[in-house]
């Protein structure tokens, strides 16, 4: 399944990121949110009914959108720009939250 974000500018160059272990083209310039969404992919699960969540606000200022790193750093996918080869998670690999935002 595809996103139904799509981008304003296509023409930069692309890369892969990945998010739990399965890869996800970004393009320079893009946000982690944006190539996320783009891909179809959700960023964690509501704690209260087990549904995937895409986020709140998309500014950086609901922390709905935190995604981890593989050591932890807790990152708002709204506001961080996605890198060539980042490893992201939709819940902490280290199996508890870190209070830690990059």
């Amino acid at each position: 399944m595809n996103g139904l974000l799509v981008p304003i500018v296509s023409d930069g160059a692309t890369f892969t990121v990945f998010f739990d272990g399965r890869p996800v083209e970004a393009m320079e310039g893009e946000t982690v949110i944006a190539a996320l969404l783009r891909d179809g992919a959700f960023l964690s699960y509501s704690e209260f009914d087990g549904c995937p969540r895409a986020g709140f606000c998309l500014m950086g200022a609901c922390q709905d959108c935190s995604v981890w790193t593989n050591d932890g750093r807790r990152l708002r996918a709204c506001a961080t720009e996605a890198s060539r080869d980042m490893k992201l998670f939709s819940a902490s690999p280290l199996g508890k939250w870190s209070p830690t935002d990059a």
